[in-house]
């Protein structure tokens, strides 16, 4: 009989909104939890997250475009969990950019998206990574999975090629393609040091991100992609899942 655990700390991108708050709100819910490290690149501007009081909540100054800006929230992480380390990075903070094969050709954006949806969680993974090794190594008498040391990325549907019905939003689909290949690739890495690294699509929801369109609630789509976290073993790594737990197609 196992006990139901937590993860002891939580580091969660793109977190003063949409699917990255609802990760907050669901990690502070559990009395297991030590710490939640929030991040936004505006913080003074994160109504809702400031609006939370918990002591376990950190509020973490983070742009995912800046290697530097990662780098300082680092140290600032690392000396909060000291030689614990790091239990889980769930690499969430996106942009949906609309860009259409019949629009005017625009490299920057195109570049703009990739540098979100693909650089930033591997700067950020890399970077994090020493945190990881630490959970990982401190939680040794745990089973690999997202209780012991996991990197989780938020991934979409739009992200399979199989999948592809309508062609549409032509860069979106490529950074969130490029980002289940880094999954894949990194776990490669990760998991020699029992580090599980995993993508899951969290369905369509409603988001400012979706322009308040969608099939899910925020809160709905969390309480699937959690409880599918809780079955992930060292099988897992690399890999690409729904919300409701099953394998999506690549």
């Amino acid at each position: 009989f196992q006990i139901e655990m937590a993860p002891s700390s939580i580091l969660i991108t793109g977190a003063n909104r949409g699917i990255g708050l609802g990760f907050v709100h669901h990690y502070l819910s559990l009395p297991d939890v030590n710490h939640v490290f929030a991040t936004a690149r505006n913080p003074d501007s994160a109504k809702d997250l400031k609006s939370i009081s918990d002591p376990r909540l950190h509020i973490v100054k983070m742009d995912v475009q800046s290697d530097e800006s990662i780098k300082q929230a680092e140290k600032e992480i690392s000396s909060v969990v000291g030689d614990s380390g790091l239990t889980l990075l769930i690499n969430n903070a996106g942009v949906l950019d609309r860009y259409e094969i019949g629009d005017a050709p625009d490299r920057k954006r195109i570049l703009e998206s990739f540098d979100i949806n693909a650089a930033g969680p591997i700067v950020v993974s890399q970077v994090f990574l020493p945190l990881l090794r630490k959970a990982s190594s401190t939680n040794s008498s745990l089973p690999i999975g997202v209780n012991r040391a996991a990197i989780v990325n938020i991934s979409s549907g739009a992200a399979s090629i199989q999948d592809n019905k309508s062609g549409g939003h032509v860069i979106y689909r490529a950074t969130k393609t490029a980002l289940n290949s880094l999954t894949k690739t990194f776990g490669h890495h990760t998991i020699k040091d029992n580090i599980l690294t995993v993508a899951i699509l969290p369905g369509f929801v409603v988001t400012e991100l979706t322009n308040n369109r969608g099939e899910l609630t925020v809160d709905q789509s969390i309480a699937l992609m959690v409880t599918v976290f809780d079955t992930w073993t060292k099988e897992s790594n690399g890999l690409y899942y729904a919300k409701e737990g099953h394998l999506f197609p690549l």
